[in-house]
């Protein structure tokens, strides 16, 4: 069997669990076994990590494009803070920046004492039922008053460092954060925004290392790859943030936790039957 089917199937379940609430390395645990169940061929370890973050950044194009109003006035305002000129869009760039720099630090602390640590599938089911619940409880319990534009330092500050709980596996970075910002009373939507707007500097960090070194290794086939897995990536994840946009301006998040909790007792079964291994591949 062709290794684009595979690459494909990644790069579309990438796409589409990426930005919603629901654990985008709990459905990577199925495809995996669904790899194995079928007889396919995997992406071996290069190829793999090509298309992880190829499927990112193709993702990261989806939520520029879906919010490229949000992207331009972060981008203008950036430029102008340059010549000391403070704007609206300035003060967003600066959140972003706070809201990231807890990851940052508590993943160089994970990486530099603890190394690449086993992703345990079982962890992964737990995360997400856990955190699922947890979103459950504060979505019903938390106010709706807080837009985008109330945000402030501190609230962005306690977001990123909600994302650090996204290094336990299964945890959601999206869903983590937009339950912080649900807890802190924003309004739904403005809360996905917020989440969505917050991963872009991370990925685009990643992006850029990625784009040279693949450029610098000349693998034709390699590069090919990489851009499907992009393309599908991107469009899936625009259809997927497009749908979920359009749920949380008139409903709750109440659909996801549930398939969160569903997806989380899918994956214990097959672990404690026995059906697939303890751990990621």
């Amino acid at each position: 069997m062709s290794s684009l089917l595979p690459i494909a199937i990644l790069a579309l379940v990438q796409g589409i669990t990426e930005f919603l609430p629901i654990s985008s390395s709990g459905h990577l645990v199925l495809v995996w076994q669904g790899f194995s169940e079928f007889g396919m061929n995997p992406p071996q370890a290069t190829q793999q990590l090509m298309l992880d973050v190829a499927v990112h950044v193709g993702s990261l194009g989806a939520v520029i494009l879906y919010l490229w109003r949000d992207v331009g006035r972060v981008a203008a305002g950036a430029a102008l803070l340059v010549i000391g000129r403070w704007t609206p869009g300035g003060k967003l760039f600066l959140l972003l920046v706070a809201g990231t720099i807890p990851l940052v630090i508590a993943g160089l602390l994970v990486k530099k004492y603890l190394g690449i640590t086993s992703r345990s599938v079982e962890v992964v089911a737990w995360a997400s039922i856990g955190f699922g619940i947890l979103l459950f409880v504060v979505d019903r319990a938390a106010l709706t008053l807080r837009r985008l534009e109330h945000t402030t330092f501190a609230a962005a500050i306690f977001i990123g460092l909600s994302q650090v709980l996204a290094l336990i596996p299964g945890t959601s970075r999206s869903g983590i954060t937009m339950t912080a910002a649900r807890f802190l009373g924003y309004e739904r939507s403005d809360a996905a925004r917020f989440s969505m707007l917050l991963s872009i500097p991370a990925i685009l960090g990643a992006g850029i290392l990625f784009g040279i070194d693949l450029y610098q290794s000349g693998n034709a086939r390699i590069q090919a790859d990489a851009i499907i897995a992009a393309v599908l990536s991107l469009g899936s994840a625009l259809v997927a943030i497009v749908l979920m946009m359009a749920w949380l301006r008139r409903a709750s998040f109440t659909p996801f936790v549930v398939y969160r909790v569903l997806l989380g007792g899918v994956l214990l079964y097959l672990v404690y039957s026995g059906n697939i291994t303890g751990t990621l591949p």
